[in-house]
């Protein structure tokens, strides 16, 4: 089957790294994974007791498959010389379900407005430099209840489209859970449709 590409996105691999140094200040960049804006907390709230003493802890983060929700914190420095270089970088790189905080310790000397700017921009920018980015797909998952006598049915379309099974129990009456990439729900859904007696409800992940 031909891969369609609209039901793709880009996110970090996993955690990383990066310090910027300007003038006496360092900034400590980390970029995570996140899935919610409840992690996106705990992350955060991580980070503010590890570095209490720091003078700024900003951040931006996206979520959702292209990046629907979003936001850019300037935690006290000047308006929009922080959050928004940072969201600036994940937006160059594609990046969403990622969250990347950028903790500032002041070393004396100000930067100015395009100082400021172009630390925080560098510093994501590192960090993105120094994470995996992991292309991933949109799935719609798939709670289909079957008597056991479509077993056989069911089997050779699943074989067929190679849907991931998340779940699975087979009885009188018979419960699968199938994910597959949004691309290809519309084809399984319909193959699925036409097995006798076969109910099924849909959920976009």
């Amino acid at each position: 089957m031909e891969q369609p590409t609209f039901d793709t996105f880009y996110t970090l691999g996993g955690e990383a790294e990066a310090l910027y140094k300007d003038k006496g200040s360092k900034f400590l960049a980390y970029g995570y994974p996140v899935t919610c804006e409840e992690e996106i907390k705990g992350r955060l709230d991580a980070l503010r007791k590890r570095y209490y003493d720091a003078t700024h802890h900003c951040y931006a983060w996206r979520l959702g498959p292209k990046g629907e929700s979003f936001r850019a914190n300037d935690d006290g420095e000047p308006s929009s010389t922080a959050g928004r270089p940072i969201l600036g970088q994940m937006l160059s790189r594609e990046v969403t379900d990622a969250l990347i905080v950028v903790v500032r310790y002041f070393g004396g000397t100000k930067l100015g407005v395009p100082g400021l700017i172009e630390a925080y921009r560098r510093s994501a920018a590192l960090v993105l430099e120094n994470a995996e980015i992991e292309q991933r797909t949109v799935d719609v998952q798939t709670t289909i209840r079957f008597s056991y006598l479509a077993m056989n049915d069911v089997m050779r379309i699943v074989k067929e489209l190679q849907p991931q099974i998340i779940a699975q129990q087979f009885d009188n009456l018979c419960t699968m859970t199938l994910a597959i990439r949004q691309g290809f729900a519309a084809q399984l859904l319909d193959r699925l449709s036409k097995v006798e007696g076969l109910e099924l409800e849909t959920d976009d992940q």
